[in-house]
């Protein structure tokens, strides 16, 4: 489960740009904390970049406008920073389930 928040972390801090620096040995707590205030800066100054983000996840279109809504019951930012670790955690659990074995007698030239 640890390696689960690892994989999480790390590419929520590619996805994000999130510093490094700032998210040694965090918890799933802290995480969300970062990710939120990224959220927040993200809807202040780069709205476009958010919505193209969480797009380019997958998090359902329906789960954004519940959040944003009016009857939302959590500030928006940490709304959308829960959505998208998540996805994040659901997306890296899939890869890890469903990964795949190196083919071991492909020929040489069909190699990458």
């Amino acid at each position: 489960m640890k390696d689960l928040i690892k994989k999480t972390k790390d590419q929520i801090i590619i996805d994000f740009g999130i510093e490094q620096s700032t998210t040694n040995d965090i918890d799933e707590e802290a995480l969300l904390a970062l990710l939120s205030d990224q959220v927040a800066y993200y809807i202040e100054y780069d709205l476009e970049f958010l919505f193209s983000s969480l797009y380019r996840l997958d998090i359902k279109e329906q789960k954004v406008k519940e959040v944003l809504g009016a009857r939302a019951e959590e500030p928006t930012n940490i709304a959308i920073a829960k959505l998208i670790l998540a996805r994040q955690k659901q997306r890296v659990y899939t890869k890890e389930v469903y990964k795949q074995k190196p083919i071991e007698d492909l020929d040489e030239e069909l190699k990458f």
